[in-house]
């Protein structure tokens, strides 16, 4: 191969008694044919050498010297121990160069290196050295693969969820003693299944919890039984009811079995940002100490009352009514083993067991406010306008809990979910997306969500490169919509029809959703398949809906239509628009129903 080399280099020739210093190109060649290469095959040309030549800058020079060279053997002779000396030459020169640029470019690299270390460890340094906020070593600052920000039932089930695919999971949870809550305690079907399908359906066992098989309703009198569609799964799968701080404490201490998940008590005051990407979060422990905890992917999941929501979603938060909550002892519902739901004036009330011996109440009071439980106002108006509408084998219970006392109250929250895309973060549970209670399908929906983000995040090994991740993950907001979107445009709709309302097309329309139902069969069956997650379908959905508008235009037109009633029948239709049309603009039109036109769904998981 030949040997070429571009040095600046001195020259002597033998005829010349001066000194050149030209740039050379210096070709050793052997006695062999060559091609000669240039950017176009066309202008290449074979050529044959025997000897070395020098290609000088001046050109005047370079001709001198072949002349010289050629004049005869003694000079040719001179001449080649000449080349020959300046090949040696400058092959040091070069080599010599070629030493000095690896030394420069070794010591920029490194110096890179410590530039780019100091920028990643910038905030942690920051923890490291302030005084009022505590220590925090780079070792256990970067060596956790997920931040968890609560551990109820999305923390705490997305904790072993990931530490079981073997993550480093640090959750950190402001209480950690057993939750006393009057909501969280109806754990639909579809639900369990992802309890299932997570490995934690053991979490409902030794709390007491009760099995669920439908609903019944009571309007005016009458009453109709609705069943789950449960035909075609394991007999163990139906409905669960429980206390919910049994339950959750259930799943921490399952989750805290697995080495790679640490569960700590803290209050999380902020997340950590640098460069829009978030790092990590600051927490205050239990002892009043600030510390810093720094992972590649926090995921927020600190309930209806987050504080961290802001910074990751655009909150529209509505609260249509309230629950005041009871509990009633030792008394037997009138269809076991089922929820009831009394289509009761203002609003529904709902009776479902949360042990063998205790019944949860939960009576919807609409708007923001409610009667004073300090000053009696609240007992006096569960006495006189709740009880009343109670059936009567549950009325004397009711009455008990009353005077008992432990009444409890709490805002029913709407929000629906529309995330802001941050490197580095991610909502999860009531702190991402609400829909009202009344249907209990807020943990089913959650439990689908980890599903969902399991799946995404098994093929990943590094969750580093946030830009890459956030991208990627935009397709979570896309798959989660079928079961999301199904439970919460129901839950919403289902809450308005279910209202009584002076407006006489919206009482017709609550009255035929209750026939409706009442149907059986596929009209009975289809909604309740809807309601309890194990057929996750909008279109569905909404065919049954205005269905039951249709139904209920019937109802009014028979036997014989009048212009009255063809009145309210067009109210009635419009009614019913006006209920679910709004509900299926929040969720997002295209993604609740044309999910695969959106191109976030087609995203392969980042490589590295």
């Amino acid at each position: 191969m030949p040997l070429i080399s571009l040095a600046l280099t001195t020259i002597r020739l033998p005829y010349k008694e001066a000194v050149v210093l030209v740039p050379s190109l210096t070709i050793s060649l052997k006695s062999t044919t060559y091609q000669s290469f240039s950017s176009k095959s066309k202008l290449r040309k074979p050529f044959k050498t025997t000897s070395f030549c020098c290609f000088c800058k001046n050109q005047q020079s370079s001709n001198s010297l072949l002349v010289n060279s050629a004049s005869g053997f003694s000079r040719s002779k001179g001449m080649v121990m000449v080349f020959e000396n300046f090949i040696v030459g400058t092959f040091l020169v070069s080599l010599f160069g070629f030493v000095f640029l690896f030394i420069l470019r070794r010591k920029n690299n490194r110096k890179r290196k410590i530039e780019k270390g100091s920028r990643e460890f910038k905030i942690q340094t920051d923890a490291v050295n302030s005084t009022d906020i505590g220590q925090c070593s780079p070792e256990n600052g970067f060596g956790d693969d997920v931040i968890i920000v609560g551990a109820g039932v999305a923390g705490a089930a997305l904790a072993h969820t990931l530490g079981k695919d073997g993550r480093r999971v640090h959750v950190i949870e402001r209480d950690l003693t057993e939750p006393d809550r009057i909501v969280g305690e109806l754990l639909q079907p579809g639900g369990y299944l992802k309890l299932v399908e997570l490995g934690l359906e053991d979490c409902v066992e030794e709390i007491d919890a009760q099995r669920v098989l439908g609903y019944a309703l009571f309007k005016d009198g009458r009453n109709s039984r609705l069943s789950y569609p449960l035909d075609k799964f394991h007999s163990d799968v139906a409905g669960r009811s429980f206390h919910n701080g049994r339950f959750i404490q259930k799943m921490r201490e399952k989750a805290v079995t697995l080495p790679n998940v640490q569960l700590e008590q803290g209050t999380v005051t902020s997340l950590l940002e640098e460069n829009g990407t978030i790092r990590g979060v600051q927490y205050k422990t239990k002892d009043g100490q600030e510390l810093r905890a720094y992972a590649p992917l926090t995921i927020v999941c600190d309930g209806c009352f987050s504080n961290l929501r802001r910074c990751l979603c655009k909150p529209k938060v509505d609260v249509p009514s309230c629950f005041v909550g009871l509990v009633l002892e030792n008394c037997e519902l009138p269809f076991s083993n089922y929820g009831h739901v009394i289509l009761a004036d203002p609003s529904p009330i709902l009776f479902y067991p949360i042990s063998s011996t205790e019944v949860r109440c939960l009576v919807d009071v609409p708007g923001k406010k409610v009667p004073s439980v300090a000053n009696g106002e609240m007992a006096n108006y569960l006495k006189t306008m709740v009880a009343p509408q109670v059936p009567p084998e549950l009325h004397d219970a009711f009455i008990a809990a009353v005077d008992k006392g432990n009444i409890r109250t709490m805002p029913n929250r709407s929000m629906p979910a529309d995330p802001h895309p941050t490197p580095g973060a991610l909502l999860m549970g009531d702190a991402f997306n609400m829909r009202h209670p009344l249907t209990g399908g807020g943990m089913t929906v959650a439990l689908s969500d980890i599903v969902v983000l399991r799946d995404l995040l098994r093929p990943l090994h590094d969750l580093h490169d946030a830009a890459s991740l956030t991208k990627y993950l935009e397709s979570f907001y896309i798959l989660r919509m079928p079961v999301a979107s199904t439970i919460n445009t129901l839950a919403g709709a289902l809450y308005k029809v279910f209202s009584a309302s002076p407006d006489q097309a919206r009482e017709e329309m609550r009255q035929a959703c209750f026939d409706y139902l009442s149907l059986g069969g596929v009209f009975s069956t289809g909604p309740v398949a809807l309601l309890s997650g194990l057929n996750p379908r909008p279109l569905s959905l909404v065919l049954h809906f205005f269905a039951v508008a249709i139904y209920g235009v019937g109802r009014l037109l028979l036997p014989f239509p009048s212009l009255q009633r063809m009145c309210i029948g067009a109210r009635l239709i419009s009614s019913a628009s006006g209920i679910i049309f709004p509900i299926i603009k929040a969720e997002g039109l295209r993604q609740m129903f044309f999910p695969a036109t959106v191109p976030a769904v087609y995203r392969a998981p980042p490589v590295g």
